[in-house]
């Protein structure tokens, strides 16, 4: 614990100077009920204020045994915090031991919040996909619920690097902290762009698509994929990287939705060009068997996407690839734009007004935040660091990829942490995922320009969003 500052809460200095926290706030009027989505099957608050509040805890515990309830979606985190006990006990006044609930990541948000409603079952600490932490957007839920690490984080300055902090922002308080920075590179297979004279270091996106066309022409290989099948999610994520990386964005720091731009129509553009060229084909799912017999037959050999995607896309699909894949940093749009994109992410945080929320705060800040924690992270879960400064860690810029034939691939990682662009969200986000994928889609397939179908996705998401 030596990397992070201490604690705001009271907890080792009995008389700390330190204010306490606030009181949490007692139960919201009945008047303010929650009531369901059209169409999104997601909870929502109707009104400003939500119904959302707890009662004070009855006793703060500040030391001693605790039994933490953790609530995650992924296995993954499962096992990292249970592994991270021993080091929580020791980094703290507490012994901890965790009781943890998995499920779906939109299951969770809607279990918190109907339990919040109702006055106890709450969890003491929570992941939140990013896509599902935008339904803590509307109104002041994540203020109610969460716990707020302005505070915790300030001495930190920008070694936690900003663009991590932007999806968990709101009102300029930080309430949770991010597993990762999910920075997209290009994933590329070198032997093949060997055996057919592809260079592997093309300066642009026009020189790499000029390249895929005459590849896809002689030999059928295309080198990117988008998906176009039933995860909408998948479908925007694919487009939304490029945007991104192009200069763009799906929504500002202000949640107001910025699809409509030049920026995104050159971005669509690109894709389906690169569609109808060949330089890119569409599969039905990054994980599934249409994208896993493109990569087994060695049609699809190259693709853009996040860190994470060599763990859980390509080292389950084509395990006996090993050693054949590398990575790069992304071609750069002539246009302009930056160097890379971002995808994904989940903040883990501490419920607010519990009897566990220090203990919760305390083991996320002995496990999560720091150095040896943020190290611990990727070589088990393979996630980035959020900490600038972890990413030129000599243990990590020595790690050698098998998967990716011996390379160094914090080489790649390091440089571009600080071009990762800030990715804000709204809490009508599950709507223009649900518009913007059809649209997409129809894109893709020639049935509407770019523009139409941007212009439409805009018209159709304003007529249904809340703002």
């Amino acid at each position: 614990m030596k990397d992070l500052p201490p604690s705001p809460t009271p907890r080792k200095t009995p008389g700390s100077h330190r204010a306490p926290p606030p009181p949490s706030p007692g139960p919201a009027p009945r008047r303010t009920l929650l009531r369901w989505a059209a169409g999104a099957g997601t909870l929502a608050v109707a009104g400003a204020a939500s119904a959302c509040g707890h009662g004070r805890a009855a006793s703060v515990r500040t030391s001693g045994p605790v039994t933490l309830s953790l609530w995650t979606h992924d296995q993954g985190y499962q096992d990292f915090f249970t592994h991270a006990v021993p080091r929580a006990d020791r980094a703290t006044r507490f012994s901890y031991r965790l009781r943890v609930t998995r499920a779906g990541a939109q299951d969770l948000v809607t279990k918190l919040l109907a339990q919040a409603v109702a006055g106890r079952g709450t969890p003491d600490v929570m992941g939140f996909e990013i896509g599902n932490y935008a339904r803590m957007l509307r109104g002041d839920l994540s203020a109610r619920l969460l716990r707020d690490w302005t505070r915790d984080v300030a001495p930190l300055g920008d070694d936690l690097l900003a663009a991590r902090r932007a999806p968990y922002t709101v009102d300029g308080r930080l309430y949770a902290l991010d597993s990762d920075t999910p920075i997209t590179v290009y994933y590329y297979r070198d032997d093949l762009l060997s055996k057919y004279g592809i260079p592997a270091d093309l300066g642009t996106w026009e020189e790499l698509a000029r390249a895929g066309s005459r590849l896809y022409a002689k030999h059928r290989v295309s080198l990117g994929a988008v998906s176009t099948g039933s995860d909408l999610n998948q479908v925007v994520q694919l487009f939304a990287i490029l945007l991104y990386q192009r200069g763009g964005a799906l929504f500002d720091a202000d949640q107001r939705s910025t699809l409509d731009s030049p920026e995104a129509e050159e971005t669509l553009r690109f894709i389906c060009d690169g569609l109808r060229s060949g330089f890119l084909v569409d599969v039905a799912d990054f994980y599934g068997p249409s994208m896993q017999t493109a990569l087994k037959r060695g049609s699809v050999a190259g693709l853009w996407m996040a860190s994470w995607y060599k763990t859980f896309g390509l080292e389950p699909n084509v395990p006996e690839q090993s050693g054949r894949w590398r990575i790069r940093a992304l071609p750069r749009f002539s246009a302009g734009g930056g160097r890379t994109s971002v995808a994904g992410g989940t903040g883990f945080t501490a419920i607010t007004g519990k009897a566990n929320t220090t203990a919760g705060a305390d083991f996320l800040r002995a496990t999560w935040l720091t150095k040896e924690g943020q190290i611990r992270r990727y070589r088990e879960l393979g996630y980035l660091p959020t900490r600038r400064s972890v990413f030129r860690s000599p243990e990590l810029l020595a790690l050698e990829d098998e998967f990716c034939g011996g390379q160094r691939l914090f080489e790649v990682f390091a440089p571009l942490a600080d071009h990762v662009p800030a990715y804000y969200q709204s809490p009508d986000q599950s709507i223009l995922t649900d518009v913007l994928s059809g649209y997409l889609i129809r894109a893709y397939r020639g049935d509407l320009s770019p523009r139409e179908a941007l212009r439409r996705a805009t018209s159709d998401f304003r007529a249904q969003a809340s703002r």
